[in-house]
């Protein structure tokens, strides 16, 4: 394994697992924290997080494949994640991702070559009555920081986007 954790990832891995009453049982977190680490959570790291917590690496690659917050791969500053289920397609979800996809020229999952925005297609983010939204997890120092955007139309989305292009600039 090319990888390894850091001592400031160790020590949140030891304060994690004495919450746990299993090492298995503290999997999510773990994998959190090596996501905040790396920006995502490559094949390796599925790897090193299973042999720290003495799980088998194929119980590892169960979960990042099961749920939709593990990256399996590097994405942009942004990742724009447009909530899809019922209510916000029947408010409008398809057509905002259309829309981010042509502002972005992007396909769904691609990142943009300048590693800005990823955009994602997601199941339900529990906004129902604000439909449609989307979620923006922002690559910050070390770490990610959450938005939430609702009741949304193309026109929010083309000044969220610019909102976001500059944040970078500044």
């Amino acid at each position: 394994m090319a990888l390894s954790f850091t001592p400031a990832m160790e020590e949140r891995i030891q304060k994690t697992l004495a919450a746990y009453p299993t090492k298995q049982a503290a999997l999510l977190p773990v994998l959190w924290i090596a996501q905040e680490e790396w920006g995502y959570v490559s094949r390796d790291a599925m790897e090193l997080v299973a042999h720290r917590l003495d799980v088998p690496p194929a119980f590892v690659l169960g979960v990042v494949t099961f749920y939709t917050m593990y990256n399996q791969e590097p994405r942009g500053r942004f990742h724009i994640q447009v909530c899809t289920n019922l209510s916000c397609s029947l408010r409008g979800a398809e057509r905002i991702l259309r829309h981010l996809e042509k502002r972005t020229m992007l396909r769904l999952g691609e990142t943009t070559p300048d590693k800005m925005f990823t955009v994602s297609e997601v199941e339900c983010l529990a906004s129902c009555g604000t439909a449609p939204m989307m979620q923006v997890d922002e690559r910050v120092a070390r770490g990610f920081r959450s938005e939430y955007h609702e009741n949304l139309t193309e026109e929010r989305v083309d000044a969220l986007l610019e909102a976001f292009r500059a944040r970078t600039a500044g």
